[in-house]
């Protein structure tokens, strides 16, 4: 009997390319974890915004409900509930700083 030839192995053009595929994979999964991670990390850690400061309360005239309330820099809108006045309030303190009359 003739002895078994030794394989020689893949052509090395072949061997090469089966590298560069094998890089190229990792590459990929590397890619995608690293997106994945910073979106993760990005969107999941969203700041929240702080809460207006506030004064421990406000006194409104008698009579009169609150319907809207915004916030300024250093004071505090309060549109009366029939709409007819607007009372602005120190943001601080909050005592009544003036009457605005609504037509």
């Amino acid at each position: 009997m003739s002895e078994p030839e030794d394989d020689p192995g893949p052509p090395p053009d072949l061997r090469f390319l089966k590298w560069l595929v094998t890089v190229l994979t990792a590459v990929m999964i590397i890619g995608i974890v690293t997106i994945a991670g910073l979106l993760v990390f990005r969107l999941g850690i969203a700041p929240q915004p702080a809460p207006p400061a506030l004064p421990d309360s406000l006194t409104l005239p008698e009579g009169t409900q609150a319907e809207a309330v915004t916030f300024g820099g250093d004071w505090i809108a309060v549109v009366s509930g029939d709409g007819t006045e607007l009372l602005i309030f120190d943001r601080a303190e909050g005592t009544l700083r003036q009457r605005i009359r609504l037509d």
